[in-house]
């Protein structure tokens, strides 16, 4: 199988380029990006060496869906996806910080717990938790957006304080964000899974607050099967996750976790395949829907003509 890795695209009135993690972002006149959602994988805020067939795909039409199931609580970026793995939306200038929002005590903030420290981000955290355990109320805990290098655990006082989000556009964006993992949980419930933890990102345009990005999807989100989530806390046994936290735990066997002089294990043909059919079952356990792969042939030249269309117009 083949995978998208890079793209390198000049678009009529493209203003600049921009290569995330995993995303190739195309600013056309400042008025419409461009987003690509490639099959590059990241870890640690690393890039891994390969890409993962389909993933792109999965991640574009994943977080089409739930923005299209949450435009109703806050109006996000999106104008059209013209291809399987392109969104086309407006361009806004992002905040500086993501907001993440835990439901539970997993991952990174398990880690945080397990190293003795009782506050995330500003936020108290309990004693006496266990891993994977559900907080009384889900906890915001920001970081800032390092455009090299690791995100950075940031409170809400430290975002005010240095001025990178006024205090009244912090508060709504707390308000959505809250809003966003209900509405997030409440479909993910329907379908047998557990809505762990999210991050969004947000941006504005003519002072008004847009919902950017991707959402709710195994790049930006964490799931546990509903079923026997209970049984698993009392036996002490890991969760069964749908998220890309399997990734990192293979890492972490394999002596990597993104430190410095230590280095990727190697990727496999079966372990690569792995990670595709794990994305790939999300989105149909999230969805209900069957996950169909594009053409796989001339892919780079299906999304240059795909995004001509749409600009053409």
């Amino acid at each position: 199988m083949k995978s998208i890795t890079s793209t390198n695209f000049n678009f009529p009135k493209q203003k600049n380029f921009y290569k995330g993690k995993v995303r190739d972002v195309y600013n056309i006149n400042d008025e419409y990006l461009v987003m690509i959602a490639t099959d590059r994988i990241s870890a640690f805020d690393v890039v891994l060496p390969k890409g993962i067939p389909f993933k792109g795909q999965v991640l574009n039409q994943l977080a089409n869906k739930f923005l299209n199931a949450t435009k109703d609580i806050v109006p996000n970026w999106m104008v059209s996806s013209p291809d399987p793995n392109v969104t086309i939306g407006h361009y806004c200038e992002p905040f500086k910080v993501e907001m993440v929002v835990r439901g539970y005590l997993t991952g990174h903030a398990w880690r945080t717990y397990q190293a003795g420290k009782r506050e995330l981000c500003g936020v108290k955290l309990p004693d006496g938790m266990i891993e994977h355990q559900k907080f009384p109320t889900p906890i915001i805990t920001p970081s800032t957006k390092a455009e090299i290098g690791h995100d950075q655990d940031i409170s809400k006082k430290e975002i005010i304080s240095k001025g990178l989000i006024t205090e009244n556009d912090y508060q709504l964006l707390e308000k959505y964000t809250y809003a966003l993992f209900d509405r997030g949980s409440e479909i993910a419930n329907e379908r047998d899974l557990i809505l762990v933890d999210s991050k969004y990102e947000f941006g504005k345009k003519q002072n008004k607050i847009y919902l950017i990005d991707e959402i709710h999807t195994p790049d930006s989100s964490r799931y546990f099967y509903k079923d026997g989530y209970e049984q698993r806390q009392l036996k002490g046994d890991n969760q069964k996750q749908l998220s890309k936290e399997f990734v990192r735990e293979w890492l972490m066997d394999n002596g990597f976790q993104g430190k410095e002089n230590q280095k990727v294990p190697f990727m496999d043909e079966n372990f690569i395949n792995l990670v595709s059919n794990r994305y790939i079952e999300l989105f149909e356990q999230v969805t209900a829907v069957s996950f169909e792969k594009a053409n796989q042939e001339n892919t780079l030249r299906r999304i240059e003509q795909n995004v001509l269309k749409f600009l053409e117009k």
